[in-house]
């Protein structure tokens, strides 16, 4: 069974934020850190992962994707602010 993700990076705590779908969150997280793909995460140094769901399902992961992509700045930052009020970076321990 597959696993999908949809997660959201910061720059920094209340900084600027970007909202994803991965079918691999180590791999991609990893990528965003390293700048690999050039684009937004890398013009403004968004790499601090700080939330994430998972997903049996890609259609439903795509689905919350887009749903999050249109959301307030606002609601994303209470969705992160109750699942990880401190904004530790919930990767941190992958790469040890």
């Amino acid at each position: 069974m597959n696993t999908f993700y949809v997660y959201i990076l910061a720059s920094q705590r209340n900084g600027t934020l970007y909202v994803g779908f991965t079918n691999d969150i180590e791999r991609r997280v990893q990528e965003h850190k390293q700048k690999i793909v050039k684009g937004f995460t890398a013009k403004y140094n968004v790499n601090i992962l700080v939330y994430f769901e998972e997903f049996n399902n890609s259609e439903m992961a795509i689905l919350k994707e887009r749903q999050m992509k249109k959301w307030k700045r606002a609601w994303k930052l209470k969705l992160i602010e109750k699942e990880n009020p401190n904004w530790k970076d919930l990767s941190e321990e992958w790469y040890k």
